[in-house]
């Protein structure tokens, strides 16, 4: 690396971002990282990040389907309330209709925690307190976006930022190969397994 002149960027290190009120209900880790679940629409995984620009801050939700990598839903906004993760869940509540159970994974952030958003459709898994690793996949997709995507760049606009996360997710489904999924992508992956694709 040396000889090429190839220096490691270290990424920043995991910081819880939310607190769930002491009143507020924790599920257990049912998921306990069993994080290849056997068929799609089984078990999804979510989390909230920060994104900084010069008009201030933006919260990112996600919603991954652990058994494809797919980031299936995606909410966006100026505020981190519950509304932004239960936007980014809709989808879970259109598949319970159809009589089919979701287990979602998450931390226990208050906007996971909170009685508006127990029972969209779905059984609720958590993570330990500080335990990253217990979602370490959505960790790791935000790590790559940040890393791949916004790095170094300065947004002026929230508009902007928002255009770049949603060229990223596009990129990421459709193009972003995985060494877990036989190196192919979400969406191929997806395919390859004969089920209807719910990606983005």
């Amino acid at each position: 690396m040396s000889k090429l002149g190839l220096v490691v960027t270290q990424r920043q290190a995991y910081k819880v971002t939310t607190k769930r009120k002491h009143s507020d209900s924790v599920a257990d880790n049912v998921l306990n990282q069993n994080v290849k679940p056997a068929l799609p629409n089984q078990v999804w995984a979510g989390d909230v990040t920060y994104l900084r620009t010069n008009q201030g801050w933006l919260y990112l939700a996600i919603v991954m389907a652990l058994n494809s990598r797919c980031i299936i839903e995606w909410a966006i906004s100026k505020r981190m309330t519950v509304s932004l993760v239960e936007r980014a869940l809709q989808m879970a509540s259109m598949l319970s209709q159809r009589g089919q159970e979701i287990l979602f994974h998450s931390n226990r952030g208050a906007q996971y925690t909170s009685k508006q958003f127990q029972g969209k459709g779905i059984i609720a898994s958590m993570s330990g307190v500080g335990a990253c690793l217990d979602n370490a996949f959505v960790e790791r997709f935000f790590g790559s976006l940040k890393n791949e995507r916004l790095l170094n760049v300065v947004y002026l606009t929230r508009e902007m930022i928002k255009q770049d996360v949603e060229q990223y997710i596009r990129y990421y489904n459709h193009e972003h190969l995985h060494t877990t999924l036989s190196d192919l992508t979400p969406i191929s992956y997806e395919k390859l397994q004969s089920q209807e694709s719910s990606c983005a």
